[in-house]
């Protein structure tokens, strides 16, 4: 097994679950064929792969379940298998003891699964033998039809492979057969793209068969955020304006650009990450209860809360955010390069890695509540969280005692490397003086559930047999989200900031 493989799949390891028993207890998903354009890309290899791996494994995939992938590169089944089985291999390396014996029969189960068509994407007739395959499937069985067509391919890609397959007569759902688009980001470049985009799908599908993949989020993340708001009578009333001084949403990194330098330069940490990762955090954290877990009912609420951010002024644009680039230095003693010395990057690249901003809800629960947004690579510490900063009491009390300040209140919600809560606030400290210290309650999933730490690429695709779209971004949350850093966008472009 190559040594760069095996670093790839280390790279990705909090994006697909460690232990495949975690996945069990919900029933298998639907019969399907999942088609995989762009299957000889990395992120069939890296992230695919794996994470069907792990649902044959927790046998929640259809006996009648096969891949079907297609790309331009030379190739059959078995060559299409070899390669991989190499991405399985380098997985379990990585995930060492968690390959427990019953999944001896899972690659297996699963290799003899996969197919392999060689065709242009560009080209009718790749997706006339996608349909021919498909419409062989559907003769014995209706639902044996169903179909998902995984977009793993640039984003240029996007627009033309759903025309085509449109053209074809592929999205059309008739009787018990399904037929849905998963599409990976990036989704648009800016607000115009987005809008372009989300119009030119939408002309041959609808809403509810697009699901606009975001590995950031995963099932547990939502629904963790969301039963510790509306489920504590303790929280809920306290999670407004009149106690919350302010929040702190941060998604860092420890890592540089790696290989990404190519993609990095045309993207930027703003594009990358603040119009989908961070916004999902903070429409989770802001959102209103939705009326229930119904996929459409938490998207709508998300999307209110996206679409009520205040709208950034030419000067707000500048003065509210802020931008950067990582430097040379050290890790141990490993020299590591500044982003400007990457392969790949330009070498006056103004590319930022860093970003942060300031944002506001212009609604009655958070009007008057800044909130904080700060990610980027090759930082200190690696963590996704959210940071509940609650008013200060008044200090009149303590004017007179050895008390110079009170300790902040803050609710500190951990998305990653590990899962939980914790609550900072303050005591007096032991003795015959007033003397305050800040004391911390944790609690970590880890501890209480044995759960594995993981966003759970493998429940993303799970969902999307089930046709649960609760974790995908509807269009409206799409082109909100570009609509607040247009603004910062355009000023970029102009030379300021």
């Amino acid at each position: 097994m190559q040594a760069d493989a095996l670093a790839q799949v280390r790279a990705l390891d909090t994006q697909l679950t460690a232990d495949p028993s975690t996945l069990a207890g919900v029933p298998p998903a639907p019969v399907a064929t999942l088609v995989i354009f762009g299957a000889g890309g990395d992120l069939t290899k890296r992230l695919l792969m794996p994470a069907l791996y792990n649902l044959a494994a927790a046998k929640l995939l259809d006996p009648a379940f096969i891949v079907l992938g297609v790309d331009r590169v030379a190739g059959d089944d078995e060559v299409f298998r070899g390669h991989q089985g190499e991405a399985i291999d380098a997985f379990l390396a990585q995930r060492g003891s968690h390959a427990a014996a019953p999944e001896a029969t899972a690659w297996p189960w699963l290799r003899e699964r996969l197919f392999y068509l060689q065709g242009d994407l560009t080209d009718p007739r790749t997706y006339e033998a996608i349909g021919w395959r498909l419409e062989e499937r559907g003769r014995s069985d209706p639902a044996g039809g169903s179909a998902v067509f995984y977009l793993a391919v640039a984003d240029r890609f996007f627009g033309p492979i759903i025309d085509h397959l449109a053209e074809a007569d592929l999205l059309n759902e008739n009787g018990r057969a399904f037929r849905r688009a998963v599409i990976e980001k990036p989704f648009g470049h800016d607000l115009a793209s987005a809008k372009a985009l989300n119009a030119r799908i939408l002309k041959v599908l609808d809403e509810r068969q697009i699901f606009r993949i975001d590995h950031f989020l995963g099932k547990e993340t939502v629904q963790n955020i969301m039963a510790l708001r509306f489920s504590n009578g303790i929280f809920e009333p306290l999670w407004q304006r009149d106690h919350i001084d302010h929040v702190q949403i941060t998604a860092a990194e420890t890592v540089g650009v790696e290989t990404r330098a190519r993609f990095y330069e045309s993207t930027g940490a703003l594009r990358d990450m603040v119009p989908n990762h961070m916004f999902q955090l903070l429409a989770m954290t802001a959102m209103e209860p939705p009326n229930s877990f119904d996929a459409d009912a938490v998207r709508t609420e998300k999307a209110k809360v996206v679409q009520a951010i205040h709208p950034l002024t030419e000067a707000q644009a500048v003065e509210c955010v802020v931008r950067g680039q990582y430097g040379a230095g050290a890790l141990g003693d490993a020299a590591l390069p500044g982003y400007r010395e990457e392969p790949g990057v330009a070498a006056d690249s103004r590319i930022e890695t860093y970003v942060a901003m300031k944002v506001g809800i212009d609604n009655w629960r958070w009007a008057g509540v800044p909130f904080y947004l700060r990610t980027g690579k090759r930082l200190a510490t690696r963590k996704t969280e959210i940071a509940i900063h609650f008013k200060q009491a008044p200090f009149a009390l303590f004017r007179d005692t050895s008390v110079e300040k009170l300790v902040p209140n803050i609710l500190t919600l951990r998305i990653q490397p590990s899962e939980g809560a914790s609550l900072q606030f303050s005591a007096k400290v032991p003795g015959p003086v007033v003397r305050l210290g800040g004391v911390t309650m944790e609690f970590r999933y880890a501890d209480y559930f044995g759960a594995v730490n993981s966003t759970g690429y493998e429940t993303l695709l799970y969902d999307v047999f089930m046709g649960d779209a609760t974790l995908f971004q509807r269009a409206d949350n799409v082109e909100a989200g570009w609509a607040v850093v247009q603004p910062v966008l355009d000023a970029w472009a102009a030379g300021q900031g």
